[in-house]
C-alpha cells in the first residue's frame, strides 16, 4: 500500500496559507485546517472568535493536553481520511510535525510575506479572530512564534514567496502539488 502523503503548509498569519491549500482542493486533496481546531473549542464553550480568546484557549489546549495537542486531534481526522494525500494547513511546531510523521510522509510547505503585507491581508480578510491593529497583530505574531512556527518555516522543504500576485502563487502552489504527487 502507499504511504500516505502529509503535506503540512506553515506560515504566519496572513501570508497565504489558504491560497495553497485552496489549490489543494481545487484539485481534489482533503485539507484539514489546525486553527479551526481552535474555533470548534472555543464554539464549543459558547465563546467568541475573538484573538485574545482564540489564543488564550490554544495557549490552554498545549499546556493542558501538550505542545501537540492541535495536531493530535487533526490526526484524529486524518485517520478519517482514505485519501492517499493530505493538507493540514497551519501547522505551528516541530511537535505537531512529528505527530504527522506517525501517520504519513510529511512534506512541509512554507509561504512566506512581509508583516506589512500581513497586516493589510488580515485586515482586509477579517475573519473573527483576526488582530484588529498593529498591537493585536505584532501580538499574535508573537504567539506564534512562541508556538515553534520559526522552526517549522526554517525546516520547509518548499517555500513560497507571497508578495504580490496571487495567480503566481496559485503557479508556484501547483507546481509544489505535482511535484509531490509525482514523487508519491
Amino acid at each position: 500500500m502507499k504511504q500516505r502523503k502529509i503535506i503540512c503548509i506553515t506560515g504566519m498569519p496572513g501570508s497565504g496559507k489558504s491560497i495553497v491549500a485552496q489549490t489543494a482542493r481545487n484539485r481534489g486533496i482533503p485539507v484539514l485546517v489546525m486553527g479551526d481546531v481552535i474555533r470548534e473549542e472555543a464554539s464549543c464553550r459558547g465563546l467568541p472568535h475573538r484573538p485574545e480568546i482564540l489564543n488564550r484557549i490554544a495557549k490552554e489546549l498545549r499546556e493542558k493536553e501538550g505542545l501537540d495537542a492541535v495536531a493530535k486531534r487533526i490526526a484524529n481526522k486524518i485517520a478519517d481520511i482514505s485519501s492517499h494525500v493530505v493538507v493540514v494547513d497551519g501547522v505551528r511546531s516541530l511537535h505537531e510535525i512529528n505527530v504527522f510523521k506517525k501517520y504519513g510522509e510529511v512534506v512541509i510547505v512554507a509561504v512566506h510575506a512581509s508583516p506589512k503585507t500581513r497586516f493589510k491581508r488580515l485586515i482586509r480578510r477579517g475573519r473573527p479572530g483576526d488582530p484588529q491593529t498593529w498591537e493585536e497583530f505584532f501580538e499574535r505574531d508573537l504567539i506564534e512564534l512562541g508556538f515553534g512556527i520559526g522552526n517549522v518555516i526554517a525546516l520547509a522543504d518548499y517555500m513560497i514567496v507571497n508578495e504580490g500576485d496571487v495567480k503566481e502563487t496559485i503557479n508556484l502552489a501547483e507546481k509544489i502539488l505535482e511535484e509531490v504527487l509525482r514523487d508519491g
